[in-house]
């Protein structure tokens, strides 16, 4: 499933590099259409750099897990990471200005939860948000379509969870080095829960990070997995092979233990700069959105108006025939 899936083929990159030169260029795409009527002094000071937008989608990422973490009914894992893929897929081609991450972020989680099938209403879901629900009610469905537009339609995404729970049963059946295998859960899991916040969903393979997450708990137990690695797990396969995916598990738990804290105090002054230099066409509080639904719904009506007029013609045009007959 995973090798022929649209997440391998579009939403998978070849290093951290790539990934960086996407986003730089959706941030200079935004600066360039946005900021014609400024200097380029002007446009530094205005706008966010590619490093601010960065650390302020970070800071979203942990309000993401924070909020599912207190979501009631509780909220199955798969939809946290597949909620979360949505936000970091989204920022790879689009600027933080041009969509604010806080509307962004709770629409991925909407989402995610419809397509993961965690049955929730959406007024069951805004009933876990603090103050006017039925704006945010509003706000989620007004951004749904626009969201999916922006993901391409690839919905289906590959979480680390389901692979590492085959590995578990793999390892209490052919695994003889561990007694109690069921100890490497914990450790895993709050690993897998950190690799959410960093770019390894869209650098590594699902396996490759339950692997990763496997041997990591593994080894602050102390306990050596090497042979049922490279002997029952990947044998017999070539030793190329055997050396490319232990490469990847090293890169996973490197990227995973080496993420560099945030600064709260440095994210908030980002957040006011962005308050200032969003794309007010997206803006639901701004009068330059509002004016642009009401423009919106005007063309629908109009629209509508002129459907059921033609209905009406081809009716009486019909009925009219009818008569001649």
């Amino acid at each position: 499933m995973f090798p022929t899936s649209s997440q391998v083929k579009f939403w998978m990159f070849a290093d951290d590099k790539e990934i960086l030169c996407l986003r730089k260029e959706a941030n200079e795409r935004f600066i360039k259409e946005h900021g014609k009527s400024k200097s380029a002094e002007e446009r530094q000071e205005f706008f966010l750099t590619t490093a601010e937008e960065r650390s302020l989608q970070r800071h979203y990422e942990y309000i993401l897990k924070e909020f599912c973490a207190r979501f009631q009914p509780p909220m199955p894992r798969a939809v946290v990471g597949c909620s979360m893929a949505y936000f970091k897929r989204v920022y790879i081609h689009n600027s933080l200005m041009d969509y604010h991450p806080r509307e962004m972020m709770l629409t991925c989680v909407y989402l995610a939860c419809k397509v993961e099938e965690f049955n929730v209403s959406i007024n069951q879901f805004v009933a876990n948000l603090k103050g006017d629900r039925e704006r945010f009610a509003d706000l989620i469905v007004s951004c749904e379509l626009m969201l999916m537009h922006h993901l391409h339609y690839h919905l289906t995404m590959h979480s680390p969870y389901r692979p590492f729970e085959g590995l578990m049963i793999d390892m209490k059946t052919r695994c003889k080095s561990i007694t109690d295998v069921e100890k490497i859960r914990k450790g895993a899991d709050d690993f897998m829960d950190r690799s959410l916040n960093t770019d390894a969903m869209l650098l590594f393979s699902p396996s490759q990070i339950a692997l990763a997450a496997i041997l990591h708990s593994a080894s602050r137990l102390q306990q050596n997995l090497d042979k049922y690695v490279t002997e029952t797990l990947l044998g017999p396969v070539d030793n190329d092979k055997i050396k490319k995916t232990i490469e990847q598990i090293k890169r996973v738990r490197y990227m995973i233990r080496n993420q560099e804290p945030l600064n709260r105090e440095f994210v908030r002054n980002i957040e006011k700069k962005l308050e200032k230099c969003r794309n007010q066409e997206n803006n639901p509080s701004s009068e330059v959105y509002k004016r642009k639904m009401e423009e919106k719904w005007d063309d629908e009506v109009e629209r509508q108006t002129r459907k059921r007029q033609k209905t009406s013609e081809e009716e009486q045009r019909l009925d009219e025939e009818i008569i001649g007959t």
